[in-house]
């Protein structure tokens, strides 16, 4: 049981499946050391308290002599469970009304009702999962692609964490000779070996450091590639995003200026998620709520981790296209510049706009979509993307990576400017410290309330 100030000896319990939907099942969770006993009081068929661990049982839910559901009773005995604790989930029909008699009849019987992610952190607490590998959990929920699934399984089976460990082992050790020589002070003795200790601070930093730039990736896999497509009014940006999403989610219209302010969708490409962001086209206007919007196309675009730039043959001639486009390049974001109602031009009317090195497109007539689809995953350079590499998602994390990197840094310094051992100790403990907040090994209450509280009831 850890030492913090949270008390994990009562039973609780919560709807587990996501309530209001169609489904035909509901999923009741209970969990704690009254789990199986307090669940055996309302359930009439066998008597769980006499089950195996695993094993599913079917009978009714009664109230007294009323029967309130026929359900399965899934057991699951400590500590093989996901909590580490006596744990029930009773599978029951998805009403409204039965899962409340259900819920209340197992409060009445002495659970309570759980918080946002305390099944979780029981889980943590209990041991049967680290903080990193817990918020990974969050993570996998969430999940809404083929990448960040596959990164969030992977952190929560343990990748990140095995190598935290790792690290966190041999720097635990060469902290031990250093505390070591505080105790013989005195007799001016060396345990720990300066030369090993530097090389062995080297190498940790370039994993930290190769962590800590996984983020970039990380978090574009985990929460989505922000897209602007931007441009002039009525070069088709708005059907751009129609054809991605092969719905009419932007208004499209002959007139100019229609959309005034940002609209955003999300779409799956190549298992990458990809946030498209349409905005209000960019030209010089007297319009007040145009300008607002013109305005915040250009904030959005330095948000931006791509551009699509749309132009209109029918309106831009090429020296046009390259007087706009020095204020892409200030921005120093990729961007791809597409020549969009590419379906209007001959051939040799295309060869005068290859020196703009764009893809030719027809939003309308849905030609190049599918090409620029995969030059957008060439351009966010997540083509070759391995999501069996550790890789960081969390700012949590990397805030404390950094904060590792800046210890290990003093721990160098102490090593080429001789200092007293004491003074590497508590460098090091920094270190250590610092690698413990990612996992879990070093936290405080407020830090499981900030993480937890952000978890879905019943998770």
């Amino acid at each position: 049981m850890s030492n913090t100030g949270y008390i994990t000896e009562d039973t609780i319990v919560a709807l587990a499946t996501s309530s209001g939907t169609n489904g035909a099942i509901a999923v009741i969770r209970v969990s704690g050391q009254n789990a199986i006993k307090i669940t055996n009081e309302i359930f009439k068929g066998k008597n769980l308290l006499q089950q195996a661990s695993h094993t599913i049982h079917f009978g009714t839910i009664r109230d007294g002599e009323e029967i309130i559901d026929e359900v399965l009773v899934s057991l699951f005995v400590a500590p093989n469970s996901y909590t580490r604790e006596n744990s029930v989930e009773i599978s029951t029909h998805n009403s409204k009304y039965i899962i409340e008699r259900v819920v209340n009849l197992l409060i009445k019987k002495g659970a309570r009702a759980a918080r946002p992610g305390e099944f979780t952190l029981r889980a943590f607490l209990n041991g049967g999962m680290d903080l990193s590998q817990a918020e990974a959990v969050a993570d996998l929920i969430a999940s809404n692609s083929a990448a960040s699934h596959q990164v969030a399984m992977q952190q929560m089976r343990g990748g990140f964490s095995n190598q935290l460990k790792s690290l966190r082992e041999d720097l635990i050790h060469f902290a031990s000779l250093i505390e070591l020589e505080l105790d013989f002070s005195e007799e001016d003795v060396e345990f720990a070996n300066r030369d090993q200790l530097k090389n062995l601070i080297n190498k940790i930093q370039v994993i930290v450091q190769k962590l800590v730039q996984s983020f970039e990736q990380g978090n574009v896999l985990k929460n989505g590639v922000p897209v602007v497509i931007a441009g002039k009014p009525n070069v088709g940006k708005s059907t751009l995003l129609n054809a991605f999403l092969n719905e009419e989610r932007a208004i499209v219209s002959d007139i100019a200026g229609t959309t005034r302010d940002t609209i955003e969708d999300e779409i799956n490409i190549h298992g990458v998620t990809f946030r498209f962001i349409d905005t209000a086209g960019i030209r010089e206007t007297a319009d007040v709520i145009e300008a607002k919007g013109v305005e915040r196309t250009r904030e959005k675009m330095k948000q931006a981790r791509l551009i699509i730039y749309l132009f209109d043959p029918t309106q831009d001639k090429v020296e046009e296209v390259q007087a706009q486009l020095p204020e892409i390049e200030r921005l120093q974001i990729p961007f791809v510049t597409i020549i969009n109602k590419s379906d209007l031009l001959s051939e040799a009317q295309k060869e005068v706009y290859n020196v703009l090195n764009p893809l030719y497109i027809s939003a309308k007539e849905q030609i190049g979509v599918e090409e620029l689809k995969d030059e957008l995953i060439n351009r966010v350079q997540l083509g070759n993307l391995n999501t069996d590499d550790v890789m960081v998602t969390n700012i949590r994390h990397v805030e404390a990576l950094q904060k590792t990197a800046d210890s290990l840094d003093r721990v160098i310094y102490g090593i080429d400017n001789p200092v007293t051992s004491d003074f590497l100790a508590m460098d090091i403990r920094q270190a250590l410290y610092h690698l413990g907040e990612i996992t879990g090994s070093v936290s405080t209450d407020d830090l499981l309330d900030n993480i937890f509280s952000k978890f879905c009831i019943g998770k």
